[in-house]
């Protein structure tokens, strides 16, 4: 069962996760946005450890909820606004619960990338955050490290498609060739999640 350290621990990792990629990241938006989802995602993690740090949030719920406001009132652009609702929609389908179930989580985070494909009106094969985040979903029943993989190759697979949605669809045919910078920070979104399984290990 996964508690508020598990998803606590979560957050952390993928905050520490985005600081280290967050060059390659700004470098992938560059040709086909606005260069500044690295720094953008940077700041927004680094303040959600400091608010968690702060409330010390006591259910998992609870915990991605804070994270997701926190990211909406923090990032600019897309990401914040994009972010914050899978984080919130994840959360609040979790509940009140003091603990959940993989298969909870799963089915959460189903729920929040929904909600992600509502509020953006992306699909699969749109060349957005997408990619990455429904076949990791789709994997999660395998486990973390079967989710991670699928998320890794649906970032990489966005590289031979055309942009339709956001920023990158401004340029037609010139938006292919590059990986899509949102699937590549969802894939360590979802790396995060073994990364927190592990550190609970310890």
């Amino acid at each position: 069962m996964l508690d508020a350290d598990f998803f606590h621990r979560w957050m952390t990792a993928t905050a520490a996760s985005v600081d280290r990629e967050a060059e390659r990241l700004t470098a992938l938006d560059s040709p086909i946005g606005d260069a500044d989802h690295g720094s953008n995602l940077r700041r927004g993690f680094t303040a959600v450890v400091a608010v968690l740090e702060k409330e010390s949030p006591r259910t998992p719920g609870a915990v991605l909820t804070l994270a997701g406001r926190q990211l909406i009132s923090t990032v600019g652009g897309a990401s914040g606004p994009l972010y914050g609702t899978l984080l919130r929609r994840t959360g609040k389908a979790l509940g009140d619960a003091e603990e959940v179930s993989a298969e909870q989580l799963t089915e959460a985070l189903r729920a929040g990338v929904d909600a992600v494909r509502a509020l953006g009106g992306a699909a699969p094969g749109d060349k957005t955050m997408i990619d990455a985040l429904v076949p990791a979903v789709d994997a999660l029943g395998e486990g973390f490290a079967a989710a991670r993989t699928a998320a890794e190759e649906g970032a990489v697979a966005t590289i031979p498609l055309q942009a339709r949605k956001g920023r990158a669809s401004y340029l037609g045919e010139r938006s292919i060739g590059h990986q899509d910078p949102g699937a590549t920070s969802s894939a360590l979104l979802v790396a995060a999640l073994g990364e927190a399984a592990e550190a609970g290990d310890e």
